[in-house]
């Protein structure tokens, strides 16, 4: 009992510490150029009501033991109305390339609700962190609208750098996450499950963003985190430059398990907004994410799951039963200022990710070089100078 008192100590310190980062250098600070006006924190907890949690776990290091490590992977929970508020959103969600996995979205499309947090780790984790996503609302008593729970949690793969068939997140990891969500600065980077995670072949993880519309537009916020482990060095775009092709792979890094100019890999996109939009609107809103993914060079490669899901803050209470229950929606001619904020926050979400992940070593002595600040800052003074 001692031994599991002091594993769940070690896991919620770990959780928690993993947010001391959240204030390191951001893709802005570096001097890229995005369009729009972020929020506050520039996060997708600019969002009232969002909160976030995650669980890192980076022990070991050398030779692949399977089952012992290195490991490099863990779990990220994002609580559209916080833990607190077991009240469900409108959703809608969307598949750009299907090679991955988003559990919980046919019940999504279907009643156009989502009913609890959603949760991103690696490929060979899903199972689990669905299964503890259960566990932990039977506990809370956030079983909601209906005595069963289909949790979405989605996937990208660490398999380079984790011992991903070690089965290393348990269901203490994720509890932490889930018990440590809260609002304000999100961590970035290396850190929940974007630990072990490869984008653009630099370092990739978690990244986030927000933007703002104006009061004309109806002063609302669009929020967005992305985990990403997506696209090839060549392909690197950031405000329009070509970094990838300006930073070549070096030839010993690319000689390592993935060859840095391959695309394959997944990212997963999740799009907050105040804004009161139907489950349809929040399906197209979705789709956006598609816009800002290109902006940064991806073209979705066969080996690619692309699969973003949208929900809302607005409209509490419109699955209270027994109904009718009234709700609020913008209107379709004004919707376009929200595709526009899903887009930038996208992109800014996706460069954000890898500017706060440093270089990574994982199994095998395997290393993915993290995106030189230097060399980046260099890129885009030349750019404005043009």
């Amino acid at each position: 009992m001692r031994n599991r008192t002091l594993t769940t100590i070690a896991v919620l310190l770990c959780a928690i510490s993993s947010r001391i980062g959240a204030a390191e250098v951001r893709a802005r600070e570096l001097g890229v150029p995005f369009e729009g006006k972020p929020g506050p924190l520039n996060a997708i907890t600019d969002v009232k009501g969002v909160e976030v949690g995650d669980t890192t776990l980076i022990r070991g290091e050398g030779k692949l033991v399977v089952g012992k490590g290195p490991v490099r992977t863990g779990v990220t929970v994002i609580f559209p109305r916080g833990r607190a508020n077991a009240d469900p959103v409108y959703a809608g969600w969307f598949s750009q390339n299907g090679n991955g996995e988003m559990t919980g979205t046919t019940w999504v499309e279907e009643s156009g609700f989502l009913e609890g947090p959603v949760a991103i780790t690696n490929t060979h984790s899903v199972g689990l962190v669905r299964d503890a996503i259960i566990a932990w609302s039977v506990k809370n008593g956030r079983i909601a609208t209906q005595p069963w729970s289909l949790p979405v949690v989605a996937e990208t793969w660490d398999g380079d750098l984790n011992d991903i068939n070690g089965f290393h997140v348990k269901e203490g990891d994720v509890f932490a996450a889930l018990d440590t969500a809260r609002s304000g600065p999100v961590p970035e980077g290396s850190v929940g499950g974007g630990t072990g995670m490869i984008c653009y072949g630099f370092k990739g993880g978690d990244g986030t963003a927000s933007r703002v519309l104006t009061t004309e537009e109806g002063g609302y916020t669009v929020g967005v985190l992305v985990q990403c482990n997506c696209g090839r060095r060549s392909q690197l775009t950031i405000a329009g430059v070509p970094v990838g092709k300006a930073i070549p792979a070096p030839v010993a890094q690319a000689s390592g398990s993935r060859n840095l100019d391959q695309d394959v890999g997944s990212i997963i996109i999740v799009v907050a907004t105040d804004a009161p939009l139907l489950p349809t609107q929040l399906k197209r809103l979705a789709r956006r994410g598609t816009m800002g993914l290109a902006r940064t060079g991806s073209v979705s490669g066969n080996s690619s799951g692309d699969i973003f899901i949208a929900f809302s803050t607005a409209n509490p209470g419109a699955d209270r039963e027994p109904g009718p229950n009234s709700v609020q929606t913008v209107s379709n001619e004004r919707i376009t200022p929200l595709f526009q904020a899903t887009v930038e926050a996208t992109e800014e979400a996706i460069v954000n990710a890898m500017v706060a992940a440093p270089t990574m070593t994982g199994i095998d002595g395997h290393t993915v070089q993290g995106l030189p600040h230097d060399r980046l800052k260099e890129l885009m003074m030349k750019s404005a100078e043009r």
